[in-house]
């Protein structure tokens, strides 16, 4: 929005000698030329309206003082001298004044009684209680309403009239008789409106009381009395008062109203009462409709307006109604319409950038910005013209004020002059108010049409990104391009016209300054080209301040997205702090260019507005050298017109800056948009059914780095028929996956032919799972199948999961699937790919998450199953799934070493006979305990738990499972939205955070000198300069220019005060809460970020910090606007205090208004606010898991989910800028109100009554009026939207918090722990008040140097358990000692740094080799190297030509997952701590690398304790111990000799199902396939 700061520099004080004066001829000449009612009578002589007594309390007037008569008089008395005494009695004012004043005491005993009959009736009567809604039976009760407070308002102000006048003229019956009867009036009518608002508002009544209705029909009768002696009186005495006509005239007027809706109205609402609900949805007959219109059902009015509705906005008027009776939600807000949307307005931007491209993927800065223009080039020529209108018509006042001077001061050209002025004066302000609201809007509707259309682009850009340019731009910039740039962009429509505007005012001030100054106008245009040309130096400082601060905050942006991804493993390694200092770091970075950009706007703030007054003193001073005369008509124009000038002055520093920063956004996305898509055309499309070929790979040769010497896949040569299985296997890193991603297309080509034929599904190795329900993530877009949905979830063994959900596949999942176990989110892609009915299939070894048991059934049912027709392609290191493939590619090294059945490859090379062997290393240590026996039929049970038990169970399943749902409610709930008015608390907190609140009465200090220093310097040189040629001046010319000199320079230097304080709170405020809000974040539960999708705290981080960081002086901007209001107005009533009896009801009004508004408009901008964040989450889902939808084919359908929040986005939006309008248009008006009153007033005076300069002073205020008093209104409406920001940042800168990090009176020793004895006693844990337990009462004992495997089906409490001993989640009942030390009672980082784990999900951060081993820099790069080759990568890394600084990419996606998981184990290695824990570290390694894994730890862990959980048994058979858990309790706990010797032992069944699986069915499979 545009932060205008407004200059007040025409005000003056009126001289105290001028008001004694004044106040007299004020009154003098608000009568002039009264006509009285006089009774033709001998002893009552008959005076004209030239000749009224003193005795009367008439003041002698002439007829030139005045072209009208006044509206008052002090009798009403008739000179119908032929009429008898009973007509005389009739038309007395006596008997008139009581009829009327009897009649409204009447209504007022009427509304008193009514009042209290309903006060009583409704002590037990609903009708009258708010609801929520808002039913209005009655007919027209706002029409009847608003007519009654209209009435009191024109009563009240008769009254005041009355008041001020027979104060100054004397008393009389009559004039007491006739103020009473206006009182009585005012108070009677004020009754009426109260009344009808209190009871009638939510009433279901459909009449008014009958007592009321009679009672308008009586004040009918009576209106017709008392204008029918108008009538008569005026055709006797050709003349009567305005105050009667005016009276008598609105109250017969209103009285219809009152009769209409009291007896005809009701009628017509009952002839249309069927139709009305099929039109609005709304209630009548008393009967609430149960299903109102909802905003996502209707498109906007402003679709299908007419002309009057458009022009004055009045199609947001069903909206701001509907908010002011209820709290606004989104559904509440229509549907855009046309090319408003994202979807009518992204196709016009995408034809025209490919038009402009050529057919090529370049986009420069100059096509986007043209394509965007061309996007909403009917908006912007539409602003463009009501720009030229409002730029005329603001400088008819500043051409016509020494006109009006000199009209004042007695020259008069022709007749009604006075009134011509006045005319042009209010039609010029008209033309001003309609085309400047229609000038914001119109650009606020082109900016949000461009946003939209440009974050529907840059979705679609990074939908289609190959690797490559992933890597240049990572997710956090990208988010940054749609977050920060779009938006910006968007808010350049308040800047588009003002370069070219500058130059039409500056052409039309020297128009005018001509025209008063001769040539000293030229002195002022050099001035202001001077001041124009100091922006050169300050714009090139600011477009460099800004782009550093982008920089930074894509730095920024890109560490924070990273560090809530991975929040889990920082807690669990103790590192939040270290990542949280590295985003404090880089936040300093970004202040210190804030600070730059702040404090240079200080000093342009400073030097800008200096500027109007360095004119203004060129001007004056060249005119005192050229001996040009200076009057006070003459010097108001100018400084009318340097005041209208001073605006494009001073906005020029901000219209550089927002074009240097759009700049900067515009390229920055133009070069995101010309960075490499994936080629379309790697692989080639054969028809289905056509071809013999399902997938065939010619000659590959592939590489993720295109520049790399030495691709990642060579002399790739392979073909799939259709229907085959085949299984690709190898060691970790020998490029499994990149073969899959070759047959996607995903990995960039160097040479070689890729064909394709038929639909493919895609399984990650790595989980991808949506925000949303489970169905949802299985459907995947596709139609509901119910049988095939049951076959499908039966065959991924989830049946079992959406039984134990409380709302089975209606379960909301996390974000990335946080409340899903890895099993879970594997078995749920599975589904989703089962659920396609593809052609193809391609696994990226997707059971290595899974359970034996469970990974056989899925295999079998799947593999073996559902898809025993369809062509699949399967990663895997279990060698027992290798022989049912039909072919088997062994990678090593990025080549096929070979191909062929299982036993043919078994007999031909040594590759296969490698990892084969590793496999059946591992079963040799089953064959050594003698367990191979046949377990048929036993090793089928799923689970040993009783069926009832587990119905009765709600657990929690794997490591990501905290806070899963909470009871009768989804984990992941709508987002937080404070409701209702921003409490004052949160204003005071942003004003008090810096400095306590210090500097805020230092800058209000600043800004009331300013004014009085600015008013004073006006009033100067009004006063000091003659009004005419004839007159001479009052001080010298030098002594003129100097104390105008002084004075400016003065109030210079307080902006600067000003200013300085302002950036300064600003610029450390906005740290504060930073800090804040951020520390509160890394010390939240894990449980706040499993609930709580990274979207909405990146946007507080993002949008709102932003908005904190720049735009909060709003705050001072609304002071600082209040300040020059009431500067304004003290000025004013020196000079005409009577415009108080129109400006305080006029401000009433415009408050009443403000508060109409402000309801729907403080709901709106939280809206915006709250459905920005849905629209970054599905960006960031769809960066995070565009493989699997490119895979799918599913881009059309994400493409359309994006467009259709970008609409939910921009609605509120739209809206908002519509009721803005809405309520200034209004505001505007009023103000105009205002000052034609005073031009009427000033007109009207006597000639000679007031000091023709004052009056033009009060003229120039007035010019302005309308601009202070609704940019009051408008910066308090932009202030409560903004500081909505500040609210947000400061839920979160409450967030519950985990317990102390350290306790300095528990601290553990510094060796602790000596021994790693772990006893768990009586564990009891559950993850919420009211969630049943998940571990229930385990008690056992891990001893110290002793290695303990824990095992048990998915969902047994396993992860839960390792969650508990690092207090991720805290135990219920129950204690865990280490090594004696009870961990409740020391420091979460004192407990975790001690602890070692390798997680199930491998993580790595961007950086390099050496930051992701050691990120707290602890260890020498010899210690590094050391636990590299331990950890089998030291190899590997140093073939990098950067060795330990080799670049890691965002999420580490330039490693593989098992070497991901290998660094994990380095990490362990340099900590060496006495208590490790593994869970699933091997699941994504081969079995070759397992035993390697397997025989690390053994070797450097030996005197460690080793907790491993695994869903390979061979990972724990060569455990010390082994613990068995179903269902949150220890049923085994032995070792595993003792265990395996039990053949009913859980323990010795799940063996049995391991090596069945293992031995029996490879034998058999083996035997099928042969």
């Amino acid at each position: 929005m545009r932060g205008y700061e407004y200059l007040l520099d025409k005000h003056k004080y009126i001289k105290p000698s001028y008001q004694l004066t004044f106040f007299h001829h004020s009154l003098q000449s608000i009568l002039p030329h009264l006509t009285t009612r006089r009774l033709k009578e001998k002893k009552r002589p008959t005076f004209t309206a030239t000749t009224v007594p003193h005795q009367m309390g008439f003041l002698p007037t002439t007829n030139s003082s005045t072209g009208m008569s006044v509206f008052l008089s002090d009798s009403r008395l008739f000179p119908f001298g032929d009429m008898g005494g009973g007509r005389d009695f009739l038309f007395n004012p006596i008997l008139l004044r009581f009829l009327t004043a009897s009649v409204h005491l009447i209504l007022l005993f009427i509304v008193l009684v009514s009042w209290l009959h309903k006060k009583f009736r409704s002590d037990g009567d609903e009708n009258h209680k708010h609801s929520g809604t808002t039913i209005n039976n009655v007919s027209y009760y706002k029409t009847t309403r608003f007519s009654s407070l209209a009435l009191s308002f024109f009563n009240l102000t008769l009254c005041l009239l009355n008041l001020f006048y027979w104060y100054r003229n004397g008393w009389s019956d009559e004039k007491i008789l006739t103020l009473s009867d206006l009182a009585v009036k005012t108070v009677s009518w004020l009754s009426l409106y109260l009344f009808l608002h209190i009871y009638f508002s939510n009433s279901k009544e459909t009449k008014y009381p009958l007592v009321l209705r009679l009672w308008w029909l009586l004040f009918f009768c009576v209106s017709c009395y008392c204008l029918v002696t108008d009538l008569l009186y005026f055709e006797k005495a050709k003349y009567l008062s305005i105050l009667f006509w005016a009276s008598d005239i609105v109250s017969i007027l209103l009285s219809l109203v009152f009769c209409f809706t009291g007896f005809w109205g009701r009628k017509m609402d009952e002839n249309t009462i069927l139709e009305t609900p099929l039109l609005i949805g709304s209630a009548r007959n008393g009967i609430e409709s149960e299903t109102p219109a909802k905003g996502d059902e209707t498109v906007t009015p402003y679709a299908d307006a007419g002309f009057y509705s458009l022009f004055t906005f009045s199609w947001m008027g069903p909206l701001i109604a509907l908010g002011y009776k209820k709290t606004l939600d989104l559904e509440d807000v229509p549907q855009l319409a046309g090319l408003d949307t994202a979807r009518g307005a992204f196709p016009v931007l995408n034809d025209k950038l490919e038009s402009y491209s050529g057919g090529s993927n370049r986009v420069t800065t100059i096509m986007l910005a043209k394509g965007l223009l061309y996007t909403a080039w009917r908006e912007v020529v539409l602003s463009a013209v009501c720009v030229l209108i409002y730029t005329l018509a603001s400088y008819v006042g500043p051409y016509l004020i020494d006109v009006f001077v000199q009209y004042l001061n007695g020259s008069r050209h022709f007749e009604n002059e006075g009134y011509i002025l006045v005319s042009a004066f209010t039609i010029a302000k008209l033309f001003e108010c309609f085309s400047q609201r229609h000038w914001f809007f119109k650009v606020q509707q082109a900016g949000y049409r461009a946003r939209a259309a440009l974050v529907a682009k840059i979705y679609n850009k990074g939908l289609t990104l190959s690797c490559q340019s992933k890597k240049e731009h990572t997710t956090g910039e990208i988010i940054n391009f749609m977050a920060v740039d779009a938006e910006r962009i968007g808010d350049f429509g308040w800047y588009m016209h003002d370069p070219w505007m500058v130059v039409l005012q500056v052409v039309l001030a020297l128009i005018i300054l001509y025209r008063d100054l001769g040539l000293a106008s030229i002195a002022a245009l050099v001035a202001t080209i001077l001041v124009m040309l100091a922006n050169v130096p300050l714009g090139k400082l600011q477009e460099k301040f800004q782009d550093e601060l982008m920089k930074c905050k894509d730095k920024r942006m890109k560490a924070t997205s990273e560090v809530l991804r991975n929040m889990r493993i920082l807690k669990l390694q103790a590192w939040e702090l270290k990542f949280l200092s590295r985003i404090q770091d880089l936040r300093s970075v970004e202040t210190g260019w804030l600070a730059k950009y702040l404090y240079t706007t200080a000093f342009t703030t400073f030097v800008f507005w200096g500027a109007p007054t360095f004119v203004s003193v060129v001007t004056f001073g060249s005119c005192m050298l050229m001996g040009i005369p200076l009057e006070s008509g003459k010097i108001l124009s100018a400084l009318a017109t340097f005041r209208i000038l001073q605006e494009p002055i001073y906005n020029l520093p901000d219209t550089i800056s927002m074009i240097v920063q759009t700049k900067v956004s515009l390229d920055r996305i133009a070069s995101f948009l010309s960075v490499d898509d994936l080629p379309p055309d790697v692989v080639e499309k054969l028809p289905v059914g056509g071809s013999d070929i399902a997938i065939e790979v010619i000659n590959g040769n592939f590489s993720w780095d295109v520049l790399s010497p030495s691709p990642t896949l060579r002399d790739i040569n392979f073909r799939v028929s259709p229907g085959m299985r085949v299984a690709i296997c190898g060691m970790v890193g020998s490029g499994k996956s990149s073969l899959l991603s070759s047959i996607l297309g995903e990995i960039p080509k160097i040479s070689g032919a890729v064909s394709l034929s038929g639909s493919k599904a895609y399984v990650a190795q790595s989980a991808w799972i949506q925000s949303g329900k489970i169905e949802e993530n299985i459907l995947f877009g596709k139609e509901m199948d119910r049988q095939r949905y049951n076959r499908v979830l039966e065959a991924c063994s989830l049946n079992k999961d959406l039984e134990i959900l409380p709302f089975g596949d209606q379960t909301v999942i996390g974000e990335r699937g946080i409340n899903m176990s890895g099993g879970q989110k594997q078995r749920i892609q599975i589904a989703r790919a089962l659920y396609q009915d593809a052609d193809i299939y391609l696994f990226d070894d997707p059971f290595s998450a899974v359970d034996a048991h469970t990974g056989t059934h899925l295999f079998n049912e799947c593999i073996m199953g559902l898809l025993d027709s369809k062509t699949i392609i399967y990663v895997t290191h279990q060698v027992e799934f290798l022989p049912a493939a039909d072919l088997i590619l062994v990678m090593k090294e990025g080549q096929i070493k070979q191909a062929g059945r299982y036993n043919d490859i078994l007999r031909s090379g040594s590759d296969f006979m490698e990892l084969v062997g590793a496999h059946e290393e591992a079963l040799s240590a089953l064959d050594s305990m003698s367990v191979e026996k046949s377990v048929s039929g036993e090793g089928s049970s799923s689970t040993n738990a009783k069926p009832v038990l587990q119905r009765q169970e709600s657990q929690r399943h794997g490591n990501d499972n905290v806070n899963e749902v909470t009871k009768g409610g989804q984990l992941v709930q709508e987002e937080e939205r404070v409701k209702g008015s921003v409490g004052l608390s949160v204003y005071w907190n942003y004003i008090t955070t810096a400095y306590g609140g210090l500097l805020a009465p230092i800058a209000l200090l600043c800004q009331i000198a300013f004014q009085a220093l600015q008013i004073g310097s006006n009033y100067w040189m009004a006063w000091a300069t003659p009004v005419s040629k004839d007159e001479a001046a009052r001080v010298g010319g030098s002594t003129l220019i100097l104390v105008y000199v002084a004075l400016s320079i003065g109030s210079a230097f307080c902006v600067l005060g000003r200013a300085l304080s302002v950036v300064t709170i600003t610029y450390k405020t906005a740290n504060i809460l930073f800090n804040k809000m951020h520390l509160c974040i890394f010390r939240a539960p894990m449980s706040f970020f499993d609930s709580t999708p990274s979207g909405r705290i990146l946007n507080r981080a993002s949008t709102d910090q932003s908005t904190v960081d720049l735009n909060m002086g709003i705050i001072a901007l609304f002071s600082f606007a209040v300040i020059q209001l009431l500067g304004v107005v003290a000025v004013m009533s020196q000079v005409a205090w009577q415009v108080f009896i129109i400006f305080i009801p006029v401000i009433a009004i415009c408050i009443l208004l403000q508060r109409y508004y402000i309801a729907a408009a403080r709901e709106l901008a939280r809206l915006c606010g709250v459905s920005k964040a849905p629209v970054i989450q599905h960006f960031s889902e769809t960066l995070s898991g565009s493989i699997t939808i490119r895979s799918f084919d599913q881009e059309p359908r994400f493409r359309d989910t994006s467009l259709r929040l970008i609409d939910g986005y921009s609605r509120p939006k739209f809206n908002t800028a519509g009721a803005m309008e809405w309520l200034c248009l209004r505001l505007d008006v009023l103000s105009l109100m205002t000052f034609a009153s005073a031009l009427i007033f000033l007109i009207t005076l006597p000639e000679g009554t007031i000091d023709p300069s004052l009056a033009g002073l009060a003229v120039t205020y007035g010019l302005n009026l309308n601009m202070y008093q609704s940019w009051v209104v408008w910066n308090l409406c932009f202030m409560e939207n903004r500081i909505i920001s500040v609210e947000r940042i400061l839920q979160y800168t409450s967030l519950p918090s985990e317990p102390p990090l350290v306790i300095e009176s528990s601290r553990p020793e510094s060796c602790w722990p000596t021994q790693g004895e772990v006893n768990i006693k009586d564990l009891q844990v559950r993850y919420g008040p009211h969630m049943p337990f998940v571990l229930r009462g385990i008690t056992c004992t891990f001893f110290g140097g002793k290695r303990t495997g824990i095992v048990g089906r998915t969902g047994s409490g396993k992860s839960t358990l390792i969650q508990t001993l690092f207090r991720i989640v805290e135990p219920t009942v129950g204690q865990i000692l280490v090594d004696g030390v009870n961990i409740l009672d020391i420091g979460l980082h004192d407990l975790r740094s001690k602890l070692s784990i390798i997680p199930q999900d491998p993580t790595m951060f961007e950086g390099t080799v050496r930051t992701n081993l050691d990120p707290l820099e602890e260890y020498t790069d010899e210690q590094i190297w050391e636990a590299l080759d331990k950890c089998q990568l030291g190899d590997e890394v140093r073939k990098k030509a950067e060795k330990l600084d080799f670049a890691v990419s965002e999420n580490g996606e330039n490693w593989s997952v098992g070497q991901r998981q290998l660094v994990c184990l380095g990490r362990v290695l340099l900590k060496k701590s006495k208590v490790l824990v593994l869970d699933e570290a091997t699941a994504s390694v081969d079995t070759a690398t397992d035993n390697l894994i397997q025989q690390t730890l053994r070797n450097h862990f030996c005197d460690s304790t080793v907790i491993t959980i695994a869903h390979r048994i061979t990972s724990v058979l060569d455990s010390d111990m082994v613990v068995l858990l179903d269902n949150g309790l220890l049923k085994e706990y032995d070792t595993p000799e003792k265990l395996l010797e039990d053949q009913s032992s859980l323990f010795s069944k799940l063996v049995a199902e391991y090596s069945m699986r293992s031995s029996s069915s490879v034998e058999n499979l083996s035997n099928v396939n042969q």
